[in-house]
């Protein structure tokens, strides 16, 4: 399975990661940076459906998406037509990114930056940071209890947020549990690469209220995000529209009906 697959090289490039750069040198680097903006409350804003828009080259399912893509063009055009958040895919093998993208994005963006990668270690936590991340995503198919409840607890330990993605009643049912305050509701089954767009419109009413839910994958239209927000919806993440279209700046205002 292709999530299996990325796992497997995520860890296996992790001893060299941490040659490279020890653990010392991004504290190092953390502490000259200002604190970490606050996702949740930047995504929650009543009576409208806010968005993380996504820059990402490629994906595993799609193949190239925009192939040589600069963060220095997208980013800016984002947080103009109104993006509350940004993610920035930081996988190089399987979606042709990199961490250098998530530094380029924060020096043109005051907007939250979400690292989304397949985070498996505290040291990917750290090495967000040190980057200029204020959040990161941690997929619950991809950790076990006691690594999901440990990768958590290391957010506040390196002043981030976690984006808990879930995909199912049972994966919702664990991300709930750690008192996250904010739940992405992946309509993507990354084991599978198929899609159900009712998924967090399902799900959102086993959510408590007071948690921040974001929608993620196969938001292509107006009425996919007015159908989000019917449904109490905070947030959609949305990446593949908005970077195959001409101007992903306009076709996100265009989303938002802005």
């Amino acid at each position: 399975m292709i999530l299996d697959d990325i796992l497997r090289t995520t860890r296996a490039a992790l001893p060299a990661r941490k040659a490279a750069r020890p653990l010392g040198a991004l504290e190092t680097a953390i502490r000259d940076r200002a604190p970490a903006r606050d996702l949740a409350a930047a995504l929650r804003q009543p009576g409208r459906v806010t968005a993380i828009a996504e820059f990402k080259r490629r994906s595993p399912s799609a193949g190239w998406i925009r192939q040589g893509a600069e963060t220095g063009d997208i980013v800016p055009r984002y947080v103009q037509a109104g993006a509350a958040g940004l993610s920035v895919l930081t996988d190089e093998p399987y979606f042709g990114g990199t961490l250098d993208d998530l530094i380029s994005a924060r020096a043109v963006a005051s907007a939250p930056i979400l690292r989304k990668d397949f985070i498996v270690d505290e040291y990917q936590i750290a090495e967000a940071r040190a980057a200029g991340a204020d959040a990161i995503l941690l997929i619950v198919s991809a950790l076990d209890d006691d690594e999901l409840r440990a990768l958590f607890r290391a957010c506040a330990r390196w002043g981030v947020q976690a984006l808990i993605e879930a995909h199912d009643a049972a994966e919702v049912t664990r991300a709930v549990a750690l008192e996250a305050p904010v739940i992405g509701i992946n309509h993507r089954d990354l084991r599978t690469f198929t899609v159900d767009t009712t998924l967090a419109v399902r799900m959102r009413p086993v959510i408590p209220a007071d948690r921040v839910v974001v929608a993620e994958s196969g938001i292509r239209t107006v009425a996919d995000v007015r159908r989000m927000g019917a449904a109490n919806i905070d947030a959609v993440l949305v990446g593949e529209t908005l970077m195959r279209a001409p101007d992903p700046g306009a076709a996100l205002a265009e989303l938002l009906g802005s």
